[in-house]
């Protein structure tokens, strides 16, 4: 047991290392630019000075992350019982998958950042708007996946169900959902990946506090250094909340997780 986690531990610092160094180096390159060519802060800031202002700045960007942070958790878990059950509707209903699934689908092709400032004149500047952004940015994946999670159960499966005399509410919770579940995380994944970009891009249109505010008051001034300090923060938390939702799904569907394992051993 201690071995098999001693094993996975190795494997995963062997898979993050080149990462690691890439970005070590990147940021050496940064650090070296802005020396040689004398780069001005306002312009490009090298990343020890980026760095110097997040400590300096760390009691305030705290509390504009948490804001942040509460936006994208809530709008998420929004997205994820609407899109669960929007999915499921969709797919018993074939009035449904004929007119509402398209509009779904085409409802993709508006940027956020065009439905973001109507949302704050429908409903203001308050929490609302915001939640609502990230609900729009995460919905389609989750509601996407779950339609093609419940699709992809065997027919046979179900044909084997019905000749038993099964119900179809004992159908869609002893094989449907159970074969739709990889598909319905694979599709959470994807959603958390948008959700904290989504509550920053509400933030742009209109909010007294939270990342995307700090962001933009600070290009405002010139502070280019705490501008990438947000940015950093953005990616930090959208990378953590995609691997804790990845690290969910390694527990719920841990024999996806150990074929591949097996497979890329044999290979």
């Amino acid at each position: 047991m201690g071995k098999d986690k001693s094993n996975s531990f190795f494997q995963t610092v062997k898979k993050g290392l080149p990462v690691m160094l890439m970005v070590v180096a990147i940021l050496l390159c940064w650090e070296t630019a802005v020396w040689l060519f004398d780069l001005q802060p306002w312009l490009l800031p090298p990343p020890s000075r980026v760095l110097g202002e997040m400590y300096a700045e760390r009691i305030v960007l705290l509390g504009h992350s948490l804001r942040t942070i509460s936006e994208a958790l809530l709008g998420m878990s929004i997205a994820i019982l609407s899109g669960l059950a929007l999915g499921t509707a969709i797919f018993y209903s074939p009035l449904l998958r004929q007119t509402l699934y398209p509009l779904l689908v085409a409802s993709q092709t508006v940027p956020l950042v065009v439905l973001a400032p109507l949302l704050v004149i429908w409903f203001g500047y308050g929490l609302l708007p915001k939640i609502l952004v990230v609900i729009l940015a995460c919905f389609f994946p989750i509601a996407v996946n779950t339609v093609t999670g419940l699709q992809s159960v065997d027919s046979d499966l179900i044909r084997l169900f019905q000749s038993f005399g099964a119900k179809p509410a004992a159908i869609f919770r002893i094989a449907q959902w159970p074969a739709a579940i990889p598909a319905i995380l694979s599709g959470i994944r994807v959603a958390s990946s948008y959700a904290v970009m989504a509550a920053v891009v509400g933030e742009w249109m209109g909010s007294d506090s939270g990342l995307g505010v700090y962001i933009i008051r600070s290009a405002h001034s010139f502070l280019t250094a705490r501008v990438f300090a947000g940015i950093l923060l953005v990616s930090f938390y959208s990378i953590l909340l995609f691997a804790v939702v990845e690290q969910v799904e390694k527990k719920v569907v841990f024999w996806q997780y150990d074929i591949k394992q097996k497979e890329v051993g044999k290979s």
